[in-house]
């Protein structure tokens, strides 16, 4: 697994896009320290209704089993694109 990588101020619709288009396991990271896969569509629903602010996640870590996935994610997170 690859290091993890803080979000923040993120666009929830657009994070789901980008999500989608992962290969591999993207794990969200709780503050209790729960690891819930982001490719489960219910996991999604459970883990980011607790983030969400505003219709943004206000601040979120995630972990990729995929580097490819984490170098999407980084970029996502640095240029929203």
């Amino acid at each position: 697994m690859s290091r993890e990588i803080s979000l923040h101020d993120i666009d929830v619709h657009a994070f789901l896009r980008v999500l989608d288009t992962c290969k591999d396991d993207v794990y969200l990271i709780t503050d209790e320290g729960d690891k819930l896969n982001l490719r489960s569509r219910l996991c999604q629903l459970i883990g980011l209704a607790k983030l969400i602010e505003g219709g943004k996640i206000a601040k979120a870590s995630v972990i990729c089993n995929n580097m490819e996935d984490e170098s999407k994610l980084f970029r996502y997170n640095l240029y929203r694109d």
